[in-house]
C-alpha cells in the first residue's frame, strides 16, 4: 500500500502544506480505558491551563484560522475540526467516543492543534487529490445529512469528493472492520515541513499505541502542489 498517489491541485498550489500517513494492520476497538484517560487527561490539563481563554487564543489555533483564510474560509463560521474540538473540551464537554482509532486521532488535533481527515483506506479509489470542490459536489456527512463542498478545499478519490478540514464522509468512515487506514494532516503553506513531519510522526505513535499496525508511508506534500 506504499505509494498512495495523492497531490494538490493546482488551484491549491501555495496555500495549503498536506501531510500524509498510511497505517496498515490496524485493529480497531469501540474502547480502550488507558486512551480514554488520556484523552481525559488531555482536556483537563488545556481547561486548566486556558481557562477562560478564547479558543483563537490557545497556541497553535492560530495556524489552522491562517489556512482557512488562505482557502477562501471564514474560520468563525466554518470551523477547523480541530478548533470544534478545543471548544467542546474549553467548555468542559466530553469530546464524541467513536473508535479507538478515531479517538485517538482526535486526540491528536487537540494536542497539535491542526485539522486531521482519517478515511478506510480499503473505501478509497486513489488517485486522491486536494482540490476546489465542483458546482453542486457534496458527499453524505458521518452522521449528518449532505455536505456541501462546493468551491470548498476537499480530498477527492475516482469516485469523487470524500473529506475536508472540518468533516469526513459516511462512505471512506472509519469502522471496526477497517484494517488499513489514510491519515491527513492539513496546515497553512507557512508551516515548515520539519514541523508537521513532527506533527506526522507523534500522531503515528499516537494511533499505534492505540491500534497497533505499521506505518508503511510517511510523507509532506509541498504548498507548491
Amino acid at each position: 500500500m506504499s505509494g498512495l498517489p495523492i497531490s494538490i491541485g493546482p488551484e491549491l498550489a501555495g496555500k495549503v502544506r498536506l501531510g500524509v500517513a498510511v497505517l496498515d494492520g490496524v485493529s480497531v476497538k469501540s474502547e480502550d480505558a488507558a486512551l480514554a484517560a488520556e484523552i481525559d487527561s488531555a482536556g483537563a490539563e488545556l481547561r486548566t491551563r486556558y481557562a477562560g481563554s478564547p479558543s483563537a487564543e490557545v497556541p497553535g489555533a492560530a495556524d489552522a484560522r491562517a489556512l482557512y483564510k488562505a482557502l477562501g474560509l471564514d474560520p468563525t463560521k466554518t470551523r477547523p475540526s480541530n478548533e470544534a474540538l478545543l471548544r467542546r473540551v474549553l467548555k468542559g464537554e466530553a469530546l464524541y467516543r467513536v473508535n479507538t482509532l478515531v479517538d485517538a486521532l482526535n486526540l491528536c488535533s487537540l494536542r497539535y492543534q491542526l485539522p486531521f481527515g482519517l478515511y478506510d483506506l480499503a473505501r478509497v479509489r486513489p488517485p486522491v487529490v486536494l482540490r476546489r470542490g465542483r458546482a453542486g459536489e457534496s458527499y453524505e456527512g458521518i452522521r449528518k445529512g449532505p455536505v456541501n463542498v462546493q468551491d470548498r478545499p476537499t480530498l477527492a478519490d475516482e469516485e469523487g469528493a470524500f473529506g475536508n478540514p472540518t468533516s469526513d464522509s459516511a462512505r471512506t468512515m472509519i469502522t471496526r472492520q477497517t484494517t488499513s487506514a489514510l491519515v491527513t494532516c492539513y496546515a497553512p503553506a507557512a508551516y515548515s515541513v520539519p514541523r508537521l513531519r513532527q506533527v506526522l510522526d507523534g500522531t503515528e505513535q499516537a494511533l499505534r499505541r492505540a491500534c497497533g499496525g505499521t506505518l508503511v508511508e510517511l510523507q509532506v506534500l509541498p504548498a507548491g502542489g
